[in-house]
C-alpha cells in the first residue's frame, strides 16, 4: 500500500531505513523502501548504505550520474508500486515510533498530500551551526496548527505522503537549476492545481544541520532561485514573503536604499550571522537586500 522513497546524496541512511522498514513491518502493510543514490561522490557512504539490500522490500540503487533534486523524486515516484508514496529526506529520522501507522490512519477519500512536520533537536548545536538551529527551530518547526494557517508555504518535502495520482496533474520541475526553492514551486504548482495539502502532527527530526557559513550562501542561492523563478513567470511575484515585500516598495526609493544597504552592511550582517547570537531580523534583511540588488541589475 505504500512506496518509501528517498533520494539520498552523500549521506548515509541506513539508520532511517532500518527504523523506517522496522515500523512498516509492524504496519503489516504492503510495502517497498527506494533509495535512489544521485550518484554520490564519496564512495564510503554508497558502502554504507548498501546494507538497504538485505533488507525485505527494500533498494538501494545508485544513479550512473547526479541529476538533481527535482528529476530524482520525479524518477522515484515513477517506479513507484503502490498508490501512496512517502517522500523522505536522507537527514531525517522519526520522532515516535508510530510514525508509519499515523500516516497510514491519516488517509481518506479526500488525501492528496499530508505533511507531518519537521523538529529540531532541543539540544544547542555547535555554535557554527547556530544559524541554521534557530533558523529551523522558529521558521520550519511549526505546530500542524499553525502550518494549517498558511497551508502552501509551510510546506517542505521533506516529509511528506502524496498519491501517486498527484504526479499526473503536478510533478517536480525539471527544467529549474539546482539552486534551492523547488519546494516552494512545487508547492504554488499545487495550490495553482487545487491539490489539497492535509497538515498533520507526524514529524521528522532534521538531524543534517548546516555550517552557518554553507547555509548563509545556500540562503543567497535560494533568493536568486525565487527571482529566477519570478522571471520565468513560474512564480507571482508576491508568493514569498521577501517578493511580497519587495512588490510592494519596488517602485520608490525604499527598494534603491535596501540595495545599497546589502552593499554597505553585507560584512555587518555577516558578522552577526555567524557569530554566537545571530538574528533572524537581520537574516531577513540579509536576503532582503541582495534580493533588491538582484532586481537593480535588471
Amino acid at each position: 500500500m505504500i512506496s518509501v522513497l528517498i533520494p539520498v546524496y552523500n549521506y548515509n541512511i541506513s539508520e532511517l531505513v532500518s527504523e523506517v522498514h522496522k515500523q512498516l513491518i509492524t504496519s503489516e502493510t504492503p510495502f517497498e523502501i527506494l533509495c535512489y543514490d544521485d550518484c554520490s561522490n564519496d564512495i564510503k557512504f554508497q558502502e554504507y548504505n548498501n546494507i538497504i539490500n538485505t533488507l525485505s522490500h527494500s533498494e538501494y540503487h545508485i544513479l550512473p550520474k547526479n541529476i538533481g533534486r527535482s528529476a530524482i523524486r520525479n524518477k522515484l515516484a515513477q517506479k513507484a508500486t503502490y498508490d501512496w508514496c512517502l517522500f523522505l529526506d536522507a537527514d531525517v529520522i522519526p520522532k515516535n515510533d508510530d510514525f508509519i501507522s499515523t500516516y497510514l490512519k491519516s488517509i481518506s477519500e479526500q488525501s492528496d498530500v499530508i505533511y507531518g512536520g519537521i523538529l529540531y533537536q532541543e539540544k544547542h548545536v555547535d555554535d557554527a551551526q547556530l544559524l541554521r538551529w534557530i533558523y529551523g527551530n522558529k521558521r520550519e518547526a511549526l505546530s500542524a496548527e499553525v502550518r494549517n494557517k498558511n497551508t502552501y508555504l509551510s510546506f517542505l518535502t521533506l516529509n511528506f505522503l502524496i498519491h501517486k495520482r498527484v504526479f499526473d496533474t503536478v510533478r517536480f520541475n525539471e527544467d529549474i537549476p539546482n539552486l534551492r526553492h523547488e519546494d516552494t514551486l512545487f508547492s504554488y504548482n499545487l495550490k495553482e492545481a487545487n491539490i489539497r495539502i492535509q497538515h498533520i502532527e507526524n514529524p521528522v527530526y532534521h538531524l543534517g544541520l548546516e555550517d552557518s557559513k554553507i547555509f548563509l550562501q545556500k540562503s543567497l542561492d535560494s533568493v536568486e532561485a525565487i527571482n529566477l523563478f519570478i522571471n520565468q513567470d513560474l512564480l507571482p511575484s508576491n508568493y514569498t514573503r521577501i517578493t511580497n515585500i519587495y512588490s510592494k516598495v519596488k517602485d520608490n526609493v525604499i527598494s534603491k536604499v535596501l540595495a545599497s544597504i546589502y552593499y554597505k552592511f553585507e560584512a555587518t550582517f555577516r558578522k552577526n550571522l555567524l557569530g554566537k547570537n545571530p538574528s533572524l531580523m537581520i537574516f531577513d534583511l540579509y536576503r532582503l537586500s541582495y534580493y533588491c540588488t538582484l532586481k537593480s541589475k535588471r
